[in-house]
């Protein structure tokens, strides 16, 4: 069998920009379906999705993973062409090196040992891979999480291979993440000349008030888990372009990264309340990416940081920072949920990469896991 290097670049090679899998997940069948797992294809709209299982028995241990990966950017200011895996100076260079292709490679290859050295395992192994996590998140994991529950297959542990480390492997394990709301807003005002204001509304004059109110307000304090609730606005567009005319909309798009201490409609309710304090005129639309979750210290969470303690030396950190993940799918049915990856510097980046030494490393981790949990 290759290893996790040879395989991370076969993955690397395949230009999977979302929703496209670009034939990753038939690779990752094929040597699956080597070690005795059964294999779902699972397609919904335009988005292929992979359940792969091995045993039927509980407990039920999850490896949870994208192939889809995001655009390039300008592939022109790429060191080495995003799709053509590169070894440059002790890293893996190409788009999905972190962001986590390389995860995938390790987590096969973890398994192709571990079922080598314990074929008559405890429980049951499954991949749940899908190719719209970069994307709208609509058809990937949470269309698979709901054909397994209508089937009453319970997921026990869940290891989903997001690039979770900062400054070395390991040194960093998500035990959850904050919801995400976002918000698209448009203030209504009357378009004018600027030179006549009172023939006019300008509906930045208008909203300035309530952005400062927005930018100030304490939504709580987060607790022990979870940071403080976080407001951004991430766009804002308004005028014709012309410096003599004064528009006639203001539109922005916000959003919410929020912890356990809020409901995303507590969210939608005081915003809505402060607009209408401020008797604006405007149209407000909601779309919310998932409710924060937390698996807080257990079989799972013990085993991760023991693994980490032996194989890398030192001792990881417990976050629920960062953005959202599929495990935001996967929790809420009960399952135990962890993320642990490679580092997560220069994901979405250009020049995106990985140390090679870290691939094989974070193999060795995921195997080590699952010799706690499945023997």
């Amino acid at each position: 069998m290759s290893t996790s290097l040879e395989l991370a670049q076969k993955l690397i090679s395949c230009p999977s920009i979302t929703p496209n899998d670009a034939g990753c997940q038939p690779l990752i069948a094929k040597r699956l379906q080597s070690l005795d797992f059964n294999i779902e294809n699972l397609r919904f709209g335009e988005v292929d999705n992979l359940w792969a299982r091995r045993g039927q028995t509980a407990p039920l241990f999850v490896f949870a993973g994208h192939t889809d990966v995001v655009p390039t950017g300008p592939k022109e200011q790429w060191q080495f062409p995003p799709f053509t895996p590169t070894q440059h100076q002790g890293f893996l260079y190409g788009r999905g090196a972190a962001d986590m292709k390389s995860s995938i490679a390790a987590m096969i290859t973890a398994c192709e040992r571990f079922i080598a050295a314990h074929p008559q395992h405890n429980g049951s192994i499954a991949f749940l891979i899908t190719s719209d996590e970069e994307g709208p998140g609509v058809d990937g994991t949470v269309k698979v999480i709901n054909t397994l529950q209508a089937r009453n297959e319970q997921i026990d542990w869940c290891l989903v291979g997001e690039p979770s480390s900062t400054k070395r492997l390991g040194d960093v394990v998500k035990n959850g993440r904050r919801g995400s709301l976002n918000g698209v807003l448009t203030i209504h005002g009357v378009q004018g000349h600027a030179a006549y204001p009172h023939l006019a509304e300008n509906p930045i004059h208008r909203f300035a008030p309530v952005l400062k109110t927005l930018c100030e307000i304490e939504w709580d304090q987060g607790n022990d888990f979870f940071p403080p609730t976080c407001f951004q606005i991430t766009n804002l567009k308004a005028g014709t372009g012309a410096d003599n005319v004064i528009p006639g909309d203001l539109e922005l798009l916000f959003n919410f990264r929020y912890s356990s201490e809020l409901t995303h409609t507590q969210l939608q309710e005081q915003v809505t309340t402060l607009l209408d304090k401020h008797s604006l005129n405007y149209t407000l639309t909601w779309r919310h990416s998932g409710p924060p979750y937390l698996t807080t210290p257990g079989t799972l969470v013990k085993a991760t940081e023991q693994a980490i303690l032996e194989i890398c030396g030192y001792e990881t950190s417990l976050s629920t920072s960062g953005g959202t993940s599929d495990g935001r799918f996967i929790a809420p049915t009960g399952a135990e949920v962890i993320e642990i990856g490679p580092l997560n510097s220069t994901i979405h980046k250009i020049n995106e990469c990985v140390s090679i030494d870290d691939i094989e490393t974070l193999s060795a981790l995921y195997q080590r896991i699952m010799e706690k949990l499945l023997l």
